[in-house]
């Protein structure tokens, strides 16, 4: 048997420690961001606290989280535990967000972290919207170098999308702020489940939205855990505020087609943000805890395109499914084709200072960057 000397063995051990405290030194505390206090909320007795960011006002107790899973109360102070800690940062089309009338054709960095404030059972982003921040990886991205890495992909907007941007929405302000300060445009995909007031600050910051409208109350209340009259509550803010506005239907056969309500939607939606609003009404594929309703028939789709343009949608498109021509913008003057896509493709582009190139039409839209509505 080999003799060991002791102090030999120590010094390697120390040595070893040394390297390796160096290395979480300088890659880790170096890199950790810091817990964000959230704004937006209340304390109460007892260390409680209340979140006021979205309309489920949690009361959260001390060393809790409220519904999002992403804000936690540590000693009577709420934090955010997802700021600079995005788990999804992509390059993407615009028109994948769905965003048809801003800046056709360029792309969008987006990104996302973990959590939602809404539980839909057909979301096709559950394993992040439904996660814990610490079930998942992330990269510390702090907002400043969001926007660095936003402009160095050549990127005019950035998008706050995949899960719902309310839950993450410090991170997203502050982002906002750099990238408006940058001549970079803010562009968002959400549930629209937001309290008026934060809603209003992040509307000075934000140059366009696309809103999920999911169904009836009924329709929220079973499959999303939510409630309709605060997304069309935000819908109108959006509106008012001179934020751009899209809209996603997302058609599932059998709980939301029912004629009827796609009519009454559609009037809500021209009497309220006004015909030149885009519907973009999107095919529904099993997923998530809806695997058991088939994906939504074509057919069904093109009657729903056919009741939005009948009620005077100026603007209607058919999602997820390409090649259709139901991707693609006319002009509602002429009927000329405007932008032809393939996809997230734009494959012609024949607006022309937002305006349709045949008749001088005014086309509604953001078609250069940083242009007002």
């Amino acid at each position: 048997m080999k003799k060991v000397y002791l102090p030999a063995l120590i010094l390697v051990v120390t040595l070893l420690l040394c390297q390796s405290l160096s290395y979480f030194v300088s890659n880790v505390l170096a890199n950790a961001p810091e817990l964000k206090e959230a704004l937006y909320y209340q304390k109460l007795d007892e260390k409680g606290v209340q979140c006021l960011l979205c309309p489920r006002k949690c009361i959260i107790a001390n060393k809790k989280r409220g519904f999002c899973r992403v804000r936690e109360n540590k000693d009577g102070i709420l934090y955010s535990l997802v700021y600079s800690k995005p788990c999804a940062i992509h390059v993407d089309p615009i028109e994948k967000k769905p965003l048809f009338h801003v800046l056709p054709g360029t792309r969008s960095f987006s990104i996302a972290t973990a959590g939602c404030n809404l539980q839909c059972k057909f979301c096709q982003n559950w394993q992040i919207s439904q996660a814990r921040p610490e079930d998942i990886p992330y990269e510390y991205l702090p907002p400043e170098r969001v926007v660095m890495l936003a402009d160095a992909n050549n990127c005019p907007s950035i998008a706050y999308t995949y899960t719902e941007p309310t839950i993450f929405y410090e991170y997203m302000l502050d982002t906002a702020k750099f990238a408006r300060q940058s001549g970079i445009m803010n562009v968002m995909h959400s549930s629209g489940f937001i309290n008026e007031e934060p809603l209003r600050q992040l509307c000075g910051y934000m140059d366009a939205a696309n809103i999920d409208l999911k169904g009836s109350d009924k329709f929220y209340n079973q499959f999303c855990l939510g409630n309709r009259d605060d997304v069309l509550r935000t819908l109108r803010i959006l509106k008012e505020e001179g934020v751009w506005l899209e809209i996603t239907y997302l058609l599932i056969p059998t709980i939301n087609d029912n004629p009827d309500y796609i009519k009454e939607t559609c009037r809500w939606i021209k009497e309220n943000l006004g015909p030149d609003t885009p519907l973009h009404i999107s095919r529904f594929w099993p997923m998530y805890k809806l695997k058991n309703i088939p994906p939504t028939p074509i057919s069904a789709l093109k009657d729903a395109y056919n009741i939005a343009v009948s009620e005077g949608l100026n603007y209607v498109y058919i999602g997820n499914i390409p090649g259709n021509k139901g991707e693609s913008t006319y002009c509602p003057n002429c009927k000329k084709l405007l932008v032809e896509r393939l996809g997230y493709n734009v494959v012609e582009n024949n607006i022309q200072d937002g305006r349709c190139k045949y008749c001088q039409e005014k086309i509604a839209g953001i078609w250069r960057n940083n242009e007002s509505l």
